[in-house]
Formats: C-alpha cells, structure tokens, sequence
C-alpha cells in the first residue's frame, strides 16, 4: 500500500485490509535518501509505503522492477499517473479516478471494485490457456496427418488420404472441437500455479515435444489400422483408405477430449462441464458415419461402407490417442504429487 497518509493512519488501515506490514512502515523522507538500488532491496520487506510522493511512486515502482518484478499500480488521482504509466500494468479508478489517471493506466475499473482485478486476471489465465489448447489441438492433428502421409511411402503404400479427405479433416474435425476448446471453463488451479512468464510464448518446448509424440502416435496408429487391410494388388483402395480416414477422424475427437485439461483427467473435471465441445464431437462423429455410409458422400470422398466389425475395431483403435495423453497427465500429476510432498518433508523432516 503507498499512500501519501500519516504512517500511523497508513498502519491502522492496512492492519484492518489484512496487509501484513512486518513492523515496519516506510516514510517519503526515506525513500528520498534511498537510491534505486537500495530500495529494490528494502521494497521486498516492505509492504506499507506512507507521506509519499508522486516521484516516490514512480520510485517504487522502478525499483520492484529492476528486481525483475511485475508490477501493477492502481490510482485515482493526478498523482497517481506517472507510477500508473510505468508500471507493466497500471489501473485507474472509473468512478473516483481522474481523467489523468484513466488516461495514463492500461486498464479502468468501472465499479471501483479491486475483486475485479483479481476476476479480470482469472479471465486472462483461462483465455491464454483455452488459446493454447486450440493451438496444440490443431498443430497435434495436423503433424498426425503430415506423419501418416511421410511414412506410407516406406511402407509401400499409395496414398493413404485423397485430397478431399484431408480437406475434410482440416474444416471439420479441426473445426468444430477447436472452436469448442476456446470456450472451455478454466481448471481448478487457475489460480494457484504461479504466472506465465511475460516472455511466454504459446507454443513452447513442452508444447513442441507434445506436438510431435501425439502426432506420430495418431499417424502411426491410423497408418497401421489401414495397412492390415491394404491389398497391393488390388485396383481399389477405397476400403483400406476409409479404415485409415476413420481412425484418424476419431482419435483427433479422443484428442480433442484429453487437451481440455493441461494435468486434470477428463474424468475429474467432468466429461460434460463443456457441453460444446460434447456437441462438436458428437456432430462430428455424426457426420463422419454420413460420410462413410451414405452413397453420394462415398461417391465425393471415395469411401466405402465399413462392416460393424471393422467400425468398432476404427473406434477401438482411435482411443489409443486419449488413453496415452490421459496416462501423462496421469504422470504429470504423480510427479508434482510427489515434489510436494518432498518439499514438505523437507520444510517439516521427520523427528525422531
């Protein structure tokens, strides 16, 4: 809290807001004998800043940043505003605040509310991850389609997907769920686990090795569900193409499912709690059986009826996707599980 009040006035409303204040208040007559360097080092300590000045504001806030903080200053008046423009976020009051001020900050909150703060930064955290969903989801299914298209030709094999079905894949299966995804609910540690780093970048390493294993998986999969139908001699390739357009469609719906959550099973967060996205994979799932089954489809796409037996072993095979992403997530959560429990063991070791 920094505010231009008595320190004793300062105190008595931070112990009443809960601030927690370490014994110690610092005035404006310090702050003006501190360099930035000393006080980067004493504004860790320090949560109640009294009798300042702009210029002190402006200070403080430079010094938590060469300390490698972010920082984000609220205000209301023309004092306010040089600390509000410096800041990595500065936010004014809309109804009390000055036009200075509102002009100055990056952000205006129009009830005065500082809950909104802490609502607006949730609603952030859950639209960055919903993007990196999307994102993932689409990359995943597309390096499947690239891994299913590279490899055939070792096998021998002809082309495994027509154009037209690849084309299918990109508008349909793509589509829909990843339009789902943008609209998934947030996940429970939204705001426990600590920020993303300014520098974040949305696809980043872990996303990166994500990408290629689930893509190679689903290629890999769907390749070989075709390949045990594939018949060289044969002058019509439409059933061994429909079993690996079959796979491949519904283990980007698996995938689909199993991204909605970055740790959580689907099964914790509940199969439901994003009806959209159920929607989107039931609408595929649909049109994908039109698809294969009605006769003026089969004649546009160059597919062929698929017996019961062969469906269900398409469908039995394209949850391998799902399976495998839940079981690291499964991993994932064991990990962190087990670091928690060392760092209090650690904090807290066992006496004899």
């Amino acid at each position: 809290m920094i505010t231009g009040d008595h320190p004793r006035t300062a105190k008595h409303i931070a112990d009443g807001l809960g601030i927690p204040s370490q014994g110690r208040t610092l005035t404006g007559e310090e702050l003006d004998r501190m360099s930035i360097a000393e006080l980067k080092q004493v504004a860790k300590d320090v949560s109640i800043f009294a009798r300042v000045s702009p210029e002190h504001k402006l200070k403080i806030v430079q010094a938590l940043q060469s300390d490698g903080e972010i920082v984000a200053m609220t205000g209301d008046g023309v004092n306010d505003a040089p600390a509000l423009k410096k800041a990595d976020i500065g936010v004014a009051m809309g109804i009390t605040g000055t036009d200075v001020a509102k002009e100055a900050a990056d952000a205006v909150l129009l009830d005065d509310n500082f809950s909104t703060i802490v609502g607006a930064v949730e609603e952030g955290r859950i639209i960055f991850d919903n993007i990196r969903k999307f994102v993932k989801y689409t990359m995943t299914s597309n390096a499947g389609e690239i891994w299913l298209m590279l490899l055939a030709p070792f096998l021998g094999m002809p082309l495994p997907l027509i154009p037209l079905q690849i084309l299918w894949i990109n508008l349909v299966t793509d589509g829909l769920p990843g339009l789902a995804l943008a609209v998934e609910p947030g996940e429970r540690d939204t705001m426990q686990r600590p920020p993303y780093p300014p520098n974040q970048n949305v696809i980043d390493r872990p996303m990166t090795l994500d990408i290629v294993w689930i893509g190679l998986l689903m290629g890999v999969i769907s390749l070989g569900a075709g390949y045990f139908y594939w018949q060289p001699v044969a002058s019509d390739n439409s059933y061994f193409r429909t079993i690996i357009f079959t796979v491949l469609t519904l283990s980007q719906m698996g995938n689909a499912l199993a991204l909605r959550a970055s740790r959580d099973s689907v099964f914790q967060i509940g199969l439901f709690s994003n009806p959209l996205l159920v929607a989107a994979v039931g609408l595929t799932f649909a049109l994908q059986m039109a698809v294969i089954y009605l006769p003026a489809f089969q004649d546009i796409f160059a597919t062929a009826a698929l017996s019961v037996r062969d469906l269900l072993y398409c469908l039995a095979l394209s949850t391998a996707v799902f399976w495998a992403i839940e079981m690291q997530k499964y991993a994932l959560r064991r990990r962190r599980a087990a670091r928690i429990q060392a760092g209090r063991t650690a904090a807290h070791p066992p006496t004899s």
